[in-house]
């Protein structure tokens, strides 16, 4: 079974994942760029009960499904989190070793910057990736 690590940028915050991710996308919604201030937001989905978190976090609901987790002391983004669905989302740039986890397909390109050029072979969805 995998174990993985990660954490914030200032180190108060650190969460453990163990099992293997369901899937690793990126996303370009317009909500996943608002709330990372970033063009895209790359995350690696787990199954909620395989991860613990430690540390100062906050949550902030960014749509009725969705709680996004942060650092309340540097601020660093860390999660996307879907109770309900007992999923939650590692952002790859918290993670420990973001080269063991390579994306493999984009999901919201309708909403991507329009000087991002995706040619990186993998699948594109213009909304949600198919059921």
């Amino acid at each position: 079974m995998a174990m993985f690590s990660g954490g914030c940028l200032c180190g108060a915050s650190r969460y453990v994942a163990v099992g293997e991710p369901i899937n690793v996308r990126v996303c370009h919604c317009r909500v996943c760029q608002r709330s990372l201030g970033a063009a895209f937001n790359a995350r690696v989905l787990m199954p909620l009960d395989g991860v613990t978190m430690t540390g100062p976090l906050g949550r902030r609901t960014s749509s009725p499904e969705l709680v996004r987790g942060f650092c309340t002391v540097c601020g660093t983004s860390l999660f996307t989190e879907r109770a309900g669905a007992g999923v939650i989302g590692l952002t790859c740039g918290s993670l420990d070793s973001p080269a063991d986890f390579r994306p493999t397909e984009h999901v919201w390109t309708s909403s991507k910057q329009a000087w991002l050029v995706l040619d990186d072979g993998l699948p594109q969805h213009p909304e949600g990736a198919p059921a």
